[in-house]
């Protein structure tokens, strides 16, 4: 995967975890938790789901780094597998 395709994958496994959802609209700064209505185990999914079509796995201690959309691509865009 290169960088560029991060953003679009993203949004994709987002409505994927909340379908109801059109992950397009999200303000890439709010917590996608509130703004997607997301509880622990859907972003827990989304977090598995990341791993396994990315190969970007997120530790829990990274968490908070991830939150927001563009938290969430920044960091899946810097630890991109070579």
């Amino acid at each position: 995967m290169n960088p560029s395709e991060v953003p679009v994958t993203l949004l994709g496994l987002i409505e994927e975890i909340a379908p109801d959802v059109d992950a397009s609209t999200l303000d890439p700064e709010t917590d996608l938790r509130r703004a997607a209505d997301l509880d622990s185990l859907d972003f827990q999914s989304l977090v598995e789901l990341v791993a396994r079509d990315t190969g970007v796995e997120i530790p829990e201690a990274d968490y908070p780094s991830v939150r927001s959309l563009r938290g969430l691509t920044d960091y899946v865009t810097a630890h991109l597998p070579v």
